[in-house]
């Protein structure tokens, strides 16, 4: 089984059974964080790689190969339980004139962190088609 560019042998499958097997009261992490020591498995920062790890333990699961232990928490996710832009009322009225009027007219502002933040994401929520998405990762500012 391929898994995030790694090849998964049915060695490897078979030492995830044993060690649950061994040790049944592991939890999810645990397994995880165990079976990324045992197998060398860091990111280049030396840190476990835990999060790809437990992505495999699902994969392995949804493919019947092993079974996990039943998860003991649920993680929420705060992206999609946060509240929606509230609509706002914008002038629709079209812009007409020689663009070389408009353009003096025109004026740039950063939205991010000031009062017309809240503004700013109401309308793209109301009028781009695919609606408001908070932004993850880096983005420039």
């Amino acid at each position: 089984m391929r898994y995030r560019g790694c090849e998964i042998n049915a060695a490897q499958v078979t030492q995830i059974r044993q060690m649950m097997a061994e040790q049944p009261g592991l939890s999810r992490w645990k397994l995880s964080r165990k079976l990324c020591e045992a197998w060398e498995w860091k990111q280049a920062n030396g840190a476990l790689r835990d999060m790809v790890c437990r992505g495999l333990l699902l994969a392995l699961e949804r493919a019947g190969a092993i079974e996990l232990p039943p998860a003991r928490r649920t993680v929420r996710n705060y992206l999609v339980e946060r509240l929606r832009p509230a609509p706002v009322v914008a002038d629709e009225r079209p812009v007409t004139g020689p663009l070389s009027q408009l353009r003096a007219a025109l004026e740039m502002q950063q939205v991010r962190r000031p009062p017309e933040e809240g503004l700013f994401h109401s309308l793209v929520e109301q009028l781009h088609y695919l609606g408001y998405r908070q932004p993850v990762g880096e983005h420039w500012e």
